[in-house]
């Protein structure tokens, strides 16, 4: 009996709701057609494995509710992995997806969603992708974005969102109506600027993160960084930074040069 199997049967024989494959080697989940019928499974736990592909079957399990892959081999997912009704936690962090598949946006009650450590960009979301209004937190660090979609503001109900170490060198001023954020993570990019919209959101206390250190910012943005958050945000409020703001539009620098890339993506995508 291979290793999946055996954890198929006793999850069976026993109906806990939580299932733990951690480490196991584990390449194809086909090879235990039978963990497709464990219907009474709430949450899946198959990281740190071998992973390629996730079968549309998945969908079979339609009570999930967090299914955690972080740590495979992941290119692909299947078109109906929206048809979860119940998931509300995606992990897909630390795989190898260059796309997500047409209509991922059709999760009704997805939370969570954490696709860290690929090879998105700003061409990989379908277009239904901000439909996602449920959507509490949002982590899309260590991968390709060089901008990101004005849409981002149809997620109203959005209160972490990670877009560290991509190569953004604008984000929109949409992200501003995200009235219920709290977390903003856009450190290590190719940003210069800000949106004075960003001036709209409630970043600064010991409740709230915003983390934009390692961009190539303006001087004006650079040194207020250094004396601090709240300083940043009183100078991207100011009437000031509006009128800078808008010169440097209008100049059209050019973005600054992408960096090396970084090594830690090297040793895990190569």
């Amino acid at each position: 009996m291979s290793k999946l199997k055996k954890y198929v049967e006793e999850s069976k024989s026993t109906k806990n709701s939580e299932l733990e494959i951690i480490d196991r080697g584990i390449s194809n989940l086909l090879d235990a057609p039978g963990l497709f019928e464990l219907a009474h499974l709430t949450r899946l736990t198959l990281s740190h494995n071998k992973l390629s592909s996730i079968p549309a079957a998945i969908t079979n399990l339609y009570n999930l509710e967090t299914f955690n892959c972080f740590n495979n081999h992941i290119k692909e997912l299947p078109q109906t992995i929206s048809q979860m009704v119940k998931l509300k936690i995606l992990n897909l962090g630390m795989n190898k997806l260059n796309m997500l598949p047409r209509g991922f946006g059709a999760f009704p009650v997805l939370e969570v969603l954490d696709v860290t450590y690929n090879n998105l960009s700003e061409n990989s979301l379908p277009a239904n992708f901000f439909h996602l209004d449920s959507l509490r937190a949002l982590y899309l660090g260590d991968n390709d974005f060089e901008t990101f979609p004005p849409e981002i503001g149809k997620l109203k109900n959005l209160q972490i969102l990670v877009l560290r170490e991509n190569d953004l060198i604008s984000i929109p001023k949409e992200i501003g109506e995200l009235v219920r954020l709290r977390e903003l993570h856009i450190q290590g990019n190719r940003l210069t600027v800000l949106p004075p919209e960003i001036g709209n959101l409630d970043l600064v206390g010991s409740r709230q993160v915003f983390r934009g250190e390692n961009n190539p910012w303006v001087t004006p943005i650079a040194d207020q960084y250094q004396v601090g958050v709240s300083h940043v945000f009183d100078y991207i409020r100011s009437e000031t930074y509006k009128f800078l703001y808008g010169r440097h539009l209008a100049a059209d620098a050019p973005p600054p040069p992408k960096t090396a890339d970084k090594s830690k993506k090297i040793s895990r995508l190569g």
